[in-house]
């Protein structure tokens, strides 16, 4: 009897588990098209201003409804959700190359300069984020690459950790000490078994860094240190609707806030599948 509950149990987890990420997978199938193809194609002007029409609720016209000077929302949106992405995706990938290179190198070397390194991203951990991510974007004047740069040099110590875990536990496998006491270089070693076991752990820190990066840039632009005003984004929708929400309009805000939440969470959604594919162990741990 405990054992047919067990598994009706675990089944149910599977089933659950697997609709959640049929979800995921549902949601990014339409935003990514979204964002591909509807700036391009769409003839009307996200800039565009009609006094007349503002702050109309959401209707047939304007699914989304429009802003305090009559801008069709659900455009702006999609540029909004274009430009999150498009940080997210290059701040992830900068930041994902630089803690992959600072991991693997501390991992491999190891002595001085593993604990060289390793002191590094602990000092730089014990600084908040968002304040590290102020400071680089106060350097420079607002912009997407001072966002980025923010954003890649505040999120690539995670994965430095993940990397040199990784190339510590591949370096003590029997395969890399045969090919060691076969004659094999350091260099040899580190290209044809170090960095082809890194790159699946790599890949996934980089996915799960995409969410990160997409709140931290609407972070700074809803403090007004992120893009500029007049560039969509998903945190300057949401900053620019603040004055509409306390007169008791709720779509100029409810929407933006919507695309930021659902899509960094199916994106997390698939990053947790894929981190259950990679580590077979946990994923039977779940099912129990």
């Amino acid at each position: 009897m405990a054992e047919q509950v067990w598994r009706t149990r675990g089944s149910a987890r599977r089933s659950t588990r697997t609709l959640r990420v049929r979800a995921c997978a549902a949601v990014m199938a339409v935003v990514v098209p979204a964002v591909l193809v509807v700036p391009p194609l769409a003839q009307l002007d996200q800039q565009a201003v009609d006094l007349a029409a503002k702050l109309q609720p959401p209707s047939w016209a304007h699914p989304f409804g429009t802003d305090d000077v009559g801008r069709d929302l659900l455009l702006r949106c999609v540029h909004g959700l274009r430009v999150s992405l498009l940080v997210g995706l290059v701040a992830a990938l900068v930041a994902t190359v630089i803690g992959t290179a600072v991991g693997a190198a501390a991992g491999a070397l190891g002595g001085w300069a593993d604990r060289i390194a390793m002191r590094v991203v602990d000092t730089l951990s014990a600084i908040p984020h968002l304040l590290l991510g102020i400071f680089v974007v106060a350097v420079f004047r607002p912009g997407l690459w001072p966002v980025v740069a923010s954003v890649a040099v505040t999120h690539w110590l995670s994965t430095a950790r993940i990397v040199r875990a990784e190339v510590l536990s591949l370096r003590g496998r029997p395969y890399v000490d045969a090919a060691v006491s076969g004659g094999a270089s350091r260099w040899r070693v580190a290209v044809r078994h170090l960095v082809p076991g890194i790159l699946p752990q790599a890949g996934l820190a980089a996915v799960l860094m995409i969410p990160h990066a997409m709140w931290h840039e609407s972070a700074l632009s809803f403090l007004g240190l992120g893009l500029p005003a007049h560039q969509a984004s998903l945190g300057n929708l949401v900053q620019g609707a603040r004055g509409s929400l306390l007169a008791g309009h709720w779509w100029p805000t409810l929407f933006p806030g919507l695309l930021l939440i659902v899509p960094t969470l199916a994106i997390a959604g698939l990053a947790g599948a894929w981190r259950d594919r990679l580590n077979p162990r946990r994923r039977s741990e779940l099912t129990l």
